[in-house]
């Protein structure tokens, strides 16, 4: 069977999803305010873990009943059906999802704390150059001037991308950017990020007059609860559509189509290190709660450094 790909058995029954799975579900994405990806993965996660335990016969003696044993034996069958980094985001989720329960009295304990994982492989973030992002970002100036686009949608299309790179927020903080979120007289932005966390970030000059111009020249409602990035219609634009915009824009520049809206925020970060920025101001601006998550980054700038210096030092 193919790695990520979920067996073939029947989905929860409703009674199930709404007695384990809804009350759950609505305190991530309403007291958590985890993003809807969060929230779609946990529940694919809880769907696979159902399937198996009603496969195996052990649905029937319950979440509570489940020793070490079982979860092993879970961790290893979905091995077979999933990469590490998936297996690992499921088994957080399910970790979470008994964590609440316990929360409420349904648990007496949680079966998958210290739940064995395979190692995860060591993966450097992907980001662009300085370069290529100067040739990404003048992408929609030139789709316009080629007849590719009107005006609203090159400035909007530069505005998200200026934002991503500018300011390094996740795909879900820009699209629930308002305009009351930000003060462009001072050049920031108050974001709302993971579990309801608010940061204030520099916009840049750069983000900062674009974002002026489309809301001036192509936003009909600019009052402080509308949407910073909007569609024609008015209405806010989703991640799913940032991506493909971003998609489209990769495709013009001749840069990998693999590259997501988020590897624009691992872009920010880089540059930001490369030209010597401390790393817990950079840690502050990436909204991140450990520094450890933020030092991935540092071995970015540490390759960069190596390369340069192979490429350019007479006894490398």
């Amino acid at each position: 069977m193919s790695k990520d790909k979920p067996p073939s058995l029947p989905p929860p029954p409703e009674e199930v999803i709404s007695d384990w799975w809804t009350p759950f579900g609505d305190h991530l994405s309403l007291e958590m305010r985890y993003s809807a990806y969060t929230v779609r993965n946990y529940r694919a996660a809880f769907d696979d873990f159902y399937r198996w335990l009603t496969a195996s016969g052990l649905w029937v003696r319950g979440i509570d009943a489940l020793g070490p044993r079982e979860i092993r034996d879970f961790v290893i069958e979905a091995q077979r059906r999933y990469g590490r980094r998936t297996l690992h985001n499921h088994v957080s989720g399910l970790r979470s999802l008994c964590r609440y329960w316990l929360r409420k009295g349904r648990l007496s304990r949680n079966p998958f704390t210290g739940a064995p994982l395979p190692k995860l492989e060591k993966r450097l973030p992907q980001f662009l150059t300085e370069e290529q992002m100067r040739t990404l970002l003048s992408s929609p100036r030139r789709l316009l001037e080629n007849g590719g686009c009107d005006a609203f949608t090159a400035t909007r299309d530069l505005l998200a991308m200026e934002l991503l790179y500018g300011a390094g927020l996740r795909v879900s903080e820009l699209v629930g950017l308002n305009h009351g979120d930000v003060e462009l007289s001072e050049g920031t932005a108050r974001v709302t990020g993971k579990g309801r966390k608010t940061r204030v970030c520099p916009l840049g000059k750069v983000a900062c007059a674009v974002l002026a111009r489309f809301r001036d020249e192509h936003s009909g409602d600019a009052t402080p609860g509308s949407p910073v990035l909007r569609n024609a219609d008015g209405s806010r634009m989703t991640p799913r559509a940032v991506q493909l915009m971003l998609k489209r824009h990769l495709a013009l520049a001749g840069l990998p189509l693999d590259l997501t809206p988020h590897k624009l925020r691992h872009s920010f970060a880089t540059h930001l290190l490369n030209a010597g920025a401390d790393l817990r101001i950079v840690q502050e601006l990436l909204g991140h709660a450990q520094l450890a998550t933020t030092q991935v980054y540092t071995h970015v700038s540490i390759a960069r450094l190596k390369d340069v210096y192979n490429k350019a030092h007479p006894r490398a």
